[in-house]
Formats: structure tokens, C-alpha cells, sequence
């Protein structure tokens, strides 16, 4: 009895810590005439859950960028402000100057550089998607030389990578004017994240202090662009910090709306549905994420919040409708409808809305009481 204890409370230790390792694979590159080594860490529940996929984010510099990127992507998933992801790492610790050379002409890759460009859009990238549960959602990290070599793969019509974070990019002449003109296109579903720090190498602080300006001159409206100078930060301080911020910053539309996206985007609205704006957010992450989310109630409330301050309420139809759709059993699209109604003045319809809801179950700020009182004063008012 005893020993079954022992092995049940040891199972129980060393289960935590497998889900956390990562798979070491020796992948053979025909392009490189090489065998590399990766790093590759699964979701958490990966093998539980056999239908669902997974975005990819490639770190280059694999031999010490991979650990600290990994080991964010599981505690920011664990706490659902991302989505769980597959982390996949390159070590290059002896062929990164290889791997990143470009010519002195274009400065494009060329040679070894071109090779392995070809590696892991031809190659890697493949396999990866061929050997998991992969979504539509790609993302690729690099530090200072292999963060310059990160910006090729945005050149291409369509791109195989949707994300780009920079750590301290060691910038190649007339990467800058390349960046900008890419960017400059405004591309949709593109998140762009650049990093320095106030003790960087003063050279590579320069240029990215540059190219932040120009991105920032385009005044782009799809683009989601951020830009951290991290204050006593070093090339290789600010590492820690930027992996979280740009995480952060990426997924911003997987977390509930907050307090600063109401203030500064969503009550502003005038010529902007608001309506839209939520349904655009939850079209984008199935997009990009490969699976449907319910609408969080946070979001609903606060579309409806800002509705409700600009008495645009037009909105509210839809933003009803959609809430029966999504909570079918609760209160709340019929208290959105009924208010609709009465704004309307189609109070028999407002009345029909607050005694569905009332039938409902609880939900939020709604209660049977509340939605009683709504209808009860539609019927003083009208003398019903």
C-alpha cells in the first residue's frame, strides 16, 4: 500500500515537469546539406486535445533565445492570455553568421544566408506543418543578427510568417528603407514588434530608433506595430523584458477588451461601428487561431457600455442578436433588445424583449428582479 502511495505521489511530481521539456529533434536540411538540431515545445495539452491547432512561433538563436521564449508562451497560455502554442527552436550557436549572411551589393541573402532562408521556408516550416497540429498563425523571433535576417521573410507577396518580434536587430544598410516600404503597404493581420534599450550598442540603438520613426511616420491603420526602449537595459537585458511585452502586445485580442482599448479606441468611435469592431476581433483570432470563440461576456458589456454613452443605439440590435446567439439561456440580448425597442419607441416589442429575458437565467448585472422592474415600468408608462 505503501509503495502504491510512493509511485501515485512521484507520478503526480514528475508529470508537471515532462509537460514542460522540450522534444530535441536532429532534422536533416538537404538545402543546408546539414543535419540541425531544434528545440520544440508542445502545448500543455497537446495530446488531449487531438482536434485542435496550435499557432507556430520560430525562434532563431535557438541555443539561448529558446528557453526564455518557451517558458513565457507556457505561463502567458497557462493563464489564457494567449493561446496555447507550439514553440519551435533552431539552435545556430555555430553557423549564425553563416546562416544571416547577405551580399554587400543588396544586402539579400546570398550564399549560406540564402540557404538558409530556403531551410526554413522550404524546408522547416513544411515539416513542422506536416508533423503537428498547426494553425494558420506564424510568428519568428530573433536577436540582433538573426533579428536583421527575420525582416527577409516579410519581403516576399505572401509571407509565410504573420508576426515579427525584434530583439535588438543588428541591422543591415537599407534595411530600414526596406522595412518602411514593406510596411508602408498597411498589410492586414500583421504584428510587427522592434526592441532596444537605453544601454544597447549605440550603433544598433541608432538604427532602431530610426526605423521606429519611419514605421511611425506611415501612420498605418491595419498594421499592429510596438515599439519598446527599455531604460537601462542592455543588448542583452532587454531580452527579458521585450519576450513578455511583445507577447503581450501580440495577443492583445485574445484577452478580454480592457479598461485603455475602451477608452482610447472603442468610445472615440464616430464613423467606426462598434459592433463591427467586436465581431471583427473574433473573426480575426478563428482567422488566425484556426478555432471559434464564444464571445466573452466582458466584451459584450463593454461594446454596450460605450453604445449606451453615445446613444448610438442602432447598435444595440445587432449587439442583441448576437448575445441570444451566443448566451441563448441568459438575459442578456434580451436586455439589449429591450432597451433597443424602447429607444426605438416600439414599447410592445421592448415589453416582449425584458419578459423573454426575464424568463432566462441570471447573467452579469442582469437579475429577474432588474428585468421585472424593466417591464413592469414599460407597463405603468403605457398604462397597461
Amino acid at each position: 500500500m505503501k509503495k502504491s502511495i510512493f509511485f501515485l505521489l512521484l507520478s503526480l511530481l514528475i508529470a508537471p515537469v515532462a509537460q514542460a521539456q522540450a522534444i530535441y529533434e536532429s532534422f536533416r536540411s538537404v538545402k543546408l546539406d546539414q543535419t540541425r538540431e531544434l528545440k520544440i515545445q508542445l502545448p500543455r495539452n497537446y495530446q488531449r486535445n487531438e482536434d485542435k491547432i496550435y499557432p507556430v512561433i520560430l525562434v532563431l538563436d535557438g541555443d539561448y533565445l529558446f528557453e526564455p521564449v518557451a517558458g513565457m508562451v507556457d505561463y502567458f497560455s497557462y493563464w489564457e492570455d494567449m493561446p496555447e502554442s507550439i514553440v519551435v527552436g533552431i539552435n545556430q550557436r555555430k553557423t549564425r553568421l553563416e546562416d544571416g549572411r547577405y551580399d554587400t551589393a543588396q544586402y539579400l541573402p546570398t550564399g549560406s544566408g540564402a540557404n538558409f532562408y530556403e531551410f526554413i521556408g522550404q524546408e522547416l516550416m513544411p515539416y513542422i506543418n506536416e508533423t503537428y497540429r498547426t494553425a494558420p498563425l506564424k510568428i519568428i523571433v530573433g536577436h540582433d543578427y538573426t533579428s536583421n535576417f527575420i525582416n527577409y521573410f516579410m519581403f516576399k507577396d505572401n509571407p509565410i510568417f504573420q508576426g515579427y518580434i525584434n530583439l535588438s536587430p543588428e541591422l543591415a544598410p537599407t534595411m530600414i528603407e526596406k522595412i518602411s516600404n514593406v510596411l508602408s503597404k498597411d498589410p492586414k493581420n500583421t504584428w510587427y514588434y522592434l526592441a532596444t534599450g537605453a544601454n544597447d550598442s549605440d550603433q544598433i540603438k541608432e538604427d532602431v530608433i530610426q526605423l521606429d520613426a519611419r514605421i511611425d511616420s506611415l501612420k498605418l491603420q491595419n498594421l499592429n506595430y510596438h515599439f519598446d526602449n527599455f531604460a537601462e537595459s542592455t543588448h542583452y537585458t532587454l531580452v527579458g523584458k521585450a519576450i513578455p511585452k511583445a507577447l503581450e502586445d501580440f495577443f492583445q485580442m485574445y484577452r478580454p477588451i480592457s479598461k485603455k482599448i475602451y477608452r482610447d479606441v472603442i468610445l472615440p468611435m464616430e464613423d467606426e461601428s462598434r459592433f463591427e469592431y467586436l465581431t471583427n476581433i473574433y473573426k480575426t483570432t478563428e482567422e488566425l487561431y484556426g478555432f471559434k470563440r464564444k464571445v466573452r461576456i466582458n466584451d459584450f458589456i463593454a461594446i454596450s457600455t460605450a453604445v449606451e454613452k453615445t446613444e448610438d443605439w442602432e447598435e444595440l440590435e445587432p449587439l442583441g442578436d448576437l448575445a441570444v446567439k451566443e448566451y441563448p439561456d441568459s438575459m442578456l440580448g434580451y436586455y439589449y433588445l429591450g432597451i433597443y425597442y424602447e429607444q426605438i419607441g416600439e414599447p410592445k416589442k421592448a415589453l416582449r424583449a425584458y419578459e423573454k429575458g426575464f424568463q432566462k437565467e441570471e447573467i452579469a448585472f442582469l437579475t429577474k428582479d432588474y428585468m421585472l422592474e424593466k417591464a413592469t415600468k414599460i407597463k405603468e408608462d403605457f398604462g397597461w
